[in-house]
């Protein structure tokens, strides 16, 4: 739904005005950009095309038209204030929506399609969202699309600075939320897989802390997953494990599982060839674990490109799709 139009300017959007005409410049933006960068005046002056002495003067007339002071200067450097490092953001943001422009404007006159980037966490960058490019690419040949897979913290912080258009994947940052939409798609139900004739596979008498005795593929210490283990463990009374592999690395999780009796909580759908093709099993054991639910995040009040509308569009249509399925091999 979009928003009403006010009448006129609040007083604080009236000041904003004020400040962008008066004193903000696309220097200052380029120059606070490569601050973020490179920590240095000197440095971030040559990225920016300044002397240090101008660099230095535009950052001092920058933080005396805001008042605040923007960073701390330090023998071997300097650090962003929280002034800062919202100034950064911000002037990386702007200076990505101008890049785009001038992409969108090049685009058109060459008659290109345009680009559209986009980052996901894992489980859907092995579903959704190769299913919404393979859609959007049979119907628009000429966009290119990008995709990046990492975490839901540094894809949203790259979303925010305009380096992403879309974002599947979880906002974790209350201080975010003001900033961006999000669209629910799914949780993640997670199951105890193992190698097909597991010594457990065939038990229906399975307990928590059996398995904890167990080998384990484990993700990093502080990932919400090892968190929810930690506490699903420490519920039942049981020693967390001792045999422990850490790593989400999934080319190499299959291969772990298949020489040895270990075990890892995984949504059932990252490694889906697998137990289709009856290699891996899910142990038949509920644990519990559901990961929050992610979804398609983009920014508030921000004009997606025609590319990554029309890719917004393909998720929401094969997110909203009953997925195929899988017939196992013999």
């Amino acid at each position: 739904m979009s928003q009403p139009m006010s009448a006129a300017p609040r007083p604080r959007d009236a000041a904003a005005t004020r400040f962008l005409h008066a004193h903000l410049k696309t220097r200052h933006m380029v120059l606070l950009a490569e601050l973020g960068r490179h920590r240095s005046i000197l440095h971030a002056a040559k990225a920016a095309g300044l002397t240090q002495p101008g660099a230095s003067k535009l950052l001092s007339d920058l933080e005396h038209a805001m008042g605040v002071q923007l960073f701390e200067r330090l023998p071997r450097g300097i650090v962003p204030t929280w002034y800062g490092k919202i100034l950064i953001r911000r002037s990386g943001a702007a200076l990505a929506e101008m890049a785009a422009a001038h992409q969108e404007v090049m685009e058109l006159l060459s008659g290109e399609r345009g680009r559209v980037s986009i980052g996901s966490v894992l489980s859907p960058a092995t579903g959704l969202v190769p299913h919404a490019v393979i859609a959007l690419k049979a119907q628009h040949p000429g966009i290119e699309v990008s995709i990046s897979v990492d975490t839901s913290k540094l894809l949203v912080e790259r979303l925010r600075a305009g380096e992403l258009d879309i974002v599947i994947g979880r906002i974790l940052d209350p201080g975010a939320v003001a900033e961006l939409n999000f669209e629910p798609l799914s949780d993640e139900p997670h199951s105890l897989i193992a190698r097909a004739g597991h010594p457990w596979a065939a038990r229906r008498d399975l307990s928590i802390a059996e398995v904890a005795q167990a080998r384990w593929l484990l993700p990093p210490a502080g990932s919400i997953l090892r968190e929810r283990l930690v506490a699903l463990f420490m519920a039942h009374g049981v020693e967390q494990p001792v045999d422990v592999i850490e790593t989400m690395a999934l080319p190499v999780i299959p291969e772990l599982l298949l020489g040895s009796d270990a075990v890892v909580a995984l949504p059932p759908d990252l490694v889906r060839c697998h137990l289709d093709a009856g290699a891996l099993v899910a142990l038949p054991l509920d644990l519990g674990l559901r990961a929050d639910m992610y979804g398609i995040v983009t920014r508030r009040n921000h004009q997606l490109t025609v590319g990554a509308g029309l890719l917004l569009h393909a998720l929401r249509g094969c997110a909203a799709a009953p997925q195929p399925t899988h017939t196992k091999a013999v």
